[in-house]
């Protein structure tokens, strides 16, 4: 009964949604005022889009009941991955991950490389692991990184990951392990949950929206996806995943490269060396060798095949003229013996040439490595990866966050996943502002890097459903532009009396306040009685972090700028109310109370129409009341103990 009542109010919020939109674009649009009109009909359409999108997700909920026994023999290492989180933090874990029932090891995974938490380890039998020596002054790649790195020193069957202060029930593998009975599951995701968050959540760190029919519903479209931590991975397609990886990445490097052989090639005739008759001739060589290749990859020749011959070719015109050099000097040397001079030590004698012709045709070593623009093309089509270590590495590294992106990668091969919709692990949620802020800007800077890498509508090998449901995360991240025309629009109209409606009669309230009636019903209903109207509000109220997201990302995916890394601390960062993080908020808390006064002295003066300044009014009381969760998140002091939300979900 309640999947036919979710999906009626899905039906119904969808048609009543696509009848307001559509009204809005055709026949309420005011023309006049088309700089702000424009911008709240572009706003309502992706509100319209998102509501879909939720509506989708939740058509197929999925509410799984308790897993099969595990597999017999199923062996399983537990990571605990660490940074700079305080010592007994760690060691609490650990010994809690030492007390699950299921056979096990387990591991600390220190990315911090601290001596004093490995004597810890030791003393306590735990298992410790840091970078090895061949990831020395290579890419770190955060969390994803560390997980790699354990992963090639390891070798259960299963991982479970948790964060350091992510504490296990000891139950959690006896409940998890059987839905891998399924050979192609690759993945089952846990809730995270948070044992120091008061009832009224004051920084909306529970999330029991996502943690619950959101991630129900993707489970239903088999799209339920990677956390982070609380969750359980195949290593076998973990393996798999890394080694298709590699090979999709070293392919898209070859052809990058092929393609900017010619401009190289300009480039590098420009060059002072160029000038050399030698360096000429090799570029020559290069050139025409380049040419061959572009042409087998236009027929259609296998990339590392291609890339082999290319360097092969390459490295024989070195060679061809580091000989002739050689003859030269061979035929002065034998001049010179014919003189009957005494050696000299030091002297390259004749017998010594072969080996020196060997080392000097090296890539490294051969006139074309003194050439920077070929030396950079010969680099990029080399199947090997020197600038990686390994060059294998399973989690995804190139969005901020590894999740997300190492979960639609797997689906993409076909694996499967498993949402279980059960308490298993008890963390601890960040006690400040600055920390949240922290923590959400990284997440929605991963999520907007797939989104422009990685489109999943792009993504062919997976399904339609998950397609979607992928793209449904992304899409969210690009709420905070119009979370600032919905801001804007009330106060255009109190202050300057602009509409972007042509009016608000009768046709835009039954429009407009059924769908918002039956969506909220919606959320209601699939929420089924769990808190979810704060999480709506620091969804708007956070529209600096969006912004901010998504416009990082795009200068890094677009022109390689950094986005930078950042740690969440799992301590008070901020000894006082934190209203320099949420300056943007203030301001605009600030502009719609003058919006108010201006609205009522523009309405008294007969400027505003009432109906338009009751609606306006209105919506800027409903602003106001969405920005005011950040005003009780930069007061919040953290966690009293004797205040604790201590009713965890169940599935």
């Amino acid at each position: 009964m309640n999947r036919l009542l979710v999906r009626l109010l899905v039906l119904l919020t969808v048609l009543l949604g696509v009848n307001y939109v559509t009204w809005r674009w055709l026949e309420s649009l005011n023309w006049s005022a088309w700089w702000i009109a424009v911008p709240l009909v572009l706003a309502e359409t992706y509100s319209l889009i998102a509501v879909m999108l939720f509506g989708l997700t939740v058509w197929r909920l999925r509410r799984r009941g308790d897993a099969p026994p595990p597999p017999p023999g199923a062996t399983v290492d537990v990571f605990i991955t660490t940074y700079d989180e305080p010592l007994e933090t760690v060691v609490d874990t650990a010994l809690a991950a030492q007390r699950i029932r299921h056979p096990h090891e387990t591991w600390i995974l220190d990315d911090g490389a601290r001596p004093e938490l490995e004597a810890l380890a030791a003393r306590h039998g735990l298992g410790y692991l840091a970078r090895s020596a061949d990831r020395a002054d290579r890419p770190r790649h955060a969390e994803a990184g560390n997980l790699d790195n354990a992963l090639m020193l390891t070798q259960g069957e299963f991982l479970l990951v948790l964060d350091a202060d992510q504490v296990p029930d000891p139950r959690i593998l006896d409940k998890t392990l059987g839905w891998f009975n399924d050979r192609k599951a690759a993945l089952v995701q846990t809730p995270q949950w948070f044992a120091d968050v008061p009832a009224r959540d004051p920084l909306g760190s529970q999330a029991p929206l996502f943690h619950a029919p959101i991630q129900q519903g993707r489970d239903g479209w088999d799209a339920a996806f990677f956390c982070g931590s609380n969750a359980i991975l195949r290593r076998e397609a973990l393996l798999q995943l890394g080694l298709c990886g590699y090979v999709r990445e070293v392919e898209q490097d070859v052809k990058d490269s092929l393609a900017r052989t010619r401009a190289a090639l300009r480039r590098a005739r420009k060059s002072p060396e160029a000038a050399h008759p030698v360096v000429a001739g090799m570029l020559d060589d290069v050139e025409a060798a380049a040419r061959r290749a572009r042409a087998d990859l236009k027929a259609g020749a296998p990339l590392t095949e291609l890339a082999h011959r290319l360097q092969r070719e390459v490295d024989a015109a070195a060679r061809r003229t580091v000989t002739q050099d050689f003859s030269q000097i061979e035929a002065d040397l034998a001049s010179i013996a014919a003189l009957d001079l005494p050696p000299e030590d030091g002297m390259v004698w004749p017998e010594e040439l072969a080996s020196a012709v060997d080392r000097m045709s090296r890539r490294d070593l051969s006139p074309l490595a003194a050439v920077e623009p070929v030396r950079q093309v010969l680099e990029a089509i080399s199947v090997e990866r020197p600038a990686e270590a390994p060059p294998v590495m399973p989690l995804a590294t190139i969005p901020a966050t590894e999740d997300m992106a190492t979960a639609m990668r797997l689906h993409g091969l076909g694996w499967r996943s498993v949402y279980h919709h059960e308490v298993l692990v008890r963390g601890l949620a960040p006690e400040d502002l600055g920390t949240v802020l922290t923590q959400r800007l990284r997440r929605a800077q991963g999520t907007a890097q797939v989104l422009l890498r990685e489109n999943p509508l792009l993504q062919r090998r997976l399904g339609a459903g998950q397609r979607l449901m992928y793209f449904a995360t992304t899409w969210s991240c690009l709420s905070g532009f119009a979370a600032v025309v919905y801001f804007a629009a009330p106060i255009v109209y109190l202050v300057l009396g602009v509409l972007p409606v042509t009016s608000l009669g009768a046709d835009f309230f039954v429009r407009f306040i059924p769908f918002m009636v039956v969506h909220q019903l919606l959320i209601l209903v699939v929420g089924r009685s769990i808190p979810t109207w704060r999480g709506q509000r620091c969804g708007l109220a956070l529209f600096p972090v969006w912004i901010r997201a998504c416009t990082t990302a795009a200068r890094n995916v677009w022109f390689g700028s950094p986005l930078g890394s950042a740690v969440t601390p799992e301590v008070r960062q901020d000894s006082g109310p934190a209203w320099h993080l949420i300056r943007p908020q203030l301001v605009v808390l600030g502009l719609l109370t003058a919006a108010l006064v201006v609205g009522t002295v523009r309405l008294v003066a007969g400027l505003n129409e009432p109906v338009g300044t009751l609606v306006s009014v209105a919506w800027v009381a409903f602003d106001m009341v969405v920005l005011s969760v950040l005003v009780t998140a930069a007061r919040y002091t953290g966690h009293d103990p004797q205040e604790r939300n201590a009713d965890a979900v169940h599935g």
